[in-house]
């Protein structure tokens, strides 16, 4: 009985009911109609109102010809009793078979329709939870229209809380936009600054030293700030989207990865994967995961390999990597913001005067936190799982062109594979074949 569903359970209670009463009723009235059939005809004789006569014309005895006669009525009502009884049992019986098979059809039509407003909060409830991104699809409401009873109650209460939960994270979200801009101005200014007295004639040495560490911190705190942002903007649906090839973003952003870490081997397999969404930031959530690829990696002889393609009708991405092992307890908390692998690549020994990457050497933990955000945007998913030896592999699924966005998408688990070029002789993963 429990694992019924409400519909369904309310739909027996009510036809149970409708039986159980029905089959008093047929009982009762069985009792009365027997007890009313049961009156003896010896009323009847005690009056003298029955005469026998013989067919001779003689007058037989009275008493034998009462007590005959009377035989033969109690032996004819008994089998009319009889007959009434079963034809009361038998009809009514197929009666109340049929009327309960009724009453178990409008119950359940009944049962649907009261339990319709349950189902309008479920499914709302259902397309929140499937967004998966904190405090997106929070603009929904049940909006439920009818009586004020406790079902009605209960969606006005519910929409309570969405609006409440709404108003929360879109504060959150523009305190993290509104900060960042704000303080993008006293770091410009203080670039700014520091760069005029650097490029004074006659500066010392310790002068420019100590520049160059203030323009390496101001740039990394430049960089926290705009991570910030866009992890703020990329928690919005994307609304306007435009075809895109994730083939050619991948190859711009891994030509421009590849030519700041030349001590690492950078395979490419970048099949056509066409999707739809706003190119600057799946440039951005390539990049991370370019970025991230690098930065936990060996310091030498790493290896990056980057695939593209359409894998069971959508646009992947595949980013993977060599580097130290990481646990995959750990994999679910690298995605959450300023989380950070607790090993990272040690950079090598860069000029004083190269700032494109100064600080490089270690991240914000806002890296993958802005690739889920921007896939999830789009409708897409993004995992990652270790790979076997050490290092990661990184999985993005996104919707394919022209297609209707769903909240959003999964991740079979058959195409969560490592590239087999860097994996180590004991590996024995799926191959590459679905992105030929």
């Amino acid at each position: 009985m429990k694992r019924l569903t409400i519909r369904a359970r309310l739909t027996l209670v009510h036809g149970g009911l409708l039986l159980l009463a029905g089959t008093i009723l047929l009982g009762v009235t069985y009792v009365l109609v027997d007890q009313r059939l049961r009156q003896p005809l010896n009323g009847v004789f005690a009056q003298g109102k029955v005469v026998q006569t013989s067919p001779l014309g003689r007058t037989p005895n009275p008493a034998g010809a009462a007590e005959q006669v009377r035989v033969l009525l109690q032996a004819a009502q008994d089998e009319a009793k009889r007959t009434a009884l079963e034809s009361l049992l038998t009809q009514g019986g197929l009666a109340l078979l049929l009327i309960s098979a009724v009453a178990l059809g409008f119950g359940w039509l009944i049962a649907g329709r009261a339990l319709q407003p349950l189902h309008q909060i479920t499914g709302t409830a259902r397309r929140i939870a499937a967004v998966g991104a904190a405090g997106r699809g929070l603009h929904e409401r049940i909006a439920l229209h009818g009586p004020r009873d406790e079902v009605k109650e209960l969606a006005d209460t519910f929409d309570l809380m969405l609006e409440r939960l709404d108003r929360s994270f879109d504060g959150q979200r523009r305190f993290v936009a509104n900060a960042s801009h704000e303080l993008r101005t006293p770091l410009a200014l203080n670039r700014s600054l520091l760069e005029v007295a650097m490029s004074r004639p006659g500066a010392p040495a310790e002068l420019r030293q100590l520049g160059e560490t203030l323009l390496a911190i101001n740039e990394r705190h430049e960089r926290l700030i705009d991570g910030l942002l866009t992890l703020a903007d990329s928690e919005q649906q994307v609304v306007e989207r435009t075809p895109v090839d994730l083939a050619e973003i991948a190859g711009h952003v891994l030509d421009q990865t590849a030519a700041g870490a030349a001590e690492l081997t950078v395979r490419r397999q970048l099949a056509p994967a066409p999707t739809a969404g706003d190119p600057v930031l799946l440039e951005r959530l390539t990049q991370n995961l370019m970025e991230n690829a690098v930065r936990h990696n060996l310091p030498a002889g790493g290896e990056i390999e980057v695939s593209t393609g359409i894998v069971e009708g959508r646009a992947t991405l595949v980013v993977a990597n060599t580097g130290p092992v990481v646990p995959s307890y750990d994999i679910e908390t690298i995605f959450q913001p300023f989380r950070r692998l607790r090993h990272e690549r040690v950079a090598a020994p860069r000029p004083s005067g190269d700032r494109d990457r100064a600080g490089a050497g270690r991240g914000f933990g806002l890296g993958l936190s802005i690739v889920r955000a921007v896939a999830q945007a789009h409708g897409g998913a993004v995992h990652a799982y270790p790979r076997n030896g050490g290092g990661l592999v990184v999985t993005v699924v996104l919707p394919p062109l022209n297609a209707s966005v769903p909240a959003q998408l999964s991740l079979p688990q058959e195409h969560r594979f490592t590239p087999p070029s860097i994996t180590d002789s004991t590996a024995n993963l799926p191959s590459h074949s679905a992105f030929n």
